[in-house]
């Protein structure tokens, strides 16, 4: 999981898949953190990808270095955290989201990844999976 975390950072930007209804949704995502040794992401409840992941929680996301050479793909299901602390480490790990969000707002949500399966892509190399 470590290592999928490096990636995402070093590679802020990454597209998270969810189903809506039976229509696909794609949307850029910019911030992870790591709680309790668990992989987080964060949205505001108020967003439809919140109420897609509350409907499905099976969700993928993808995300390519910056030289564009190796890209990573990450299976998983969301289950949503509704704890101060792991809020507060959102915040304390992105300070930027504290324009938007704070620890006790009621909008700020994060969700862990869990049963994840990362696949990381080379065009140098063999494909290699990281479960956590």
């Amino acid at each position: 999981m470590e290592e999928v975390y490096r990636f995402l950072k070093e590679n802020p930007i990454f597209y998270v898949a969810t189903m809506d209804g039976d229509q696909p949704r794609v949307r850029p995502f910019g911030v992870v953190a790591i709680f309790e040794g668990k992989l987080y992401l964060q949205t505001g409840n108020i967003k439809p990808v919140y109420k897609q992941m509350m409907d499905n929680p099976k969700i993928e996301l993808c995300t390519t270095s910056k030289d564009g050479t190796k890209w990573l793909r990450v299976a998983a299901t969301v289950v949503h955290d509704g704890r101060v602390e792991a809020r507060r480490q959102m915040l304390e790990e992105n300070p930027m989201l504290k324009k938007l969000y704070s620890e006790d707002d009621g909008v700020g949500e994060v969700l862990y990844l869990k049963d994840a399966t990362a696949v990381f892509y080379s065009f140098a190399e063999a494909p290699k999976t990281v479960k956590f």
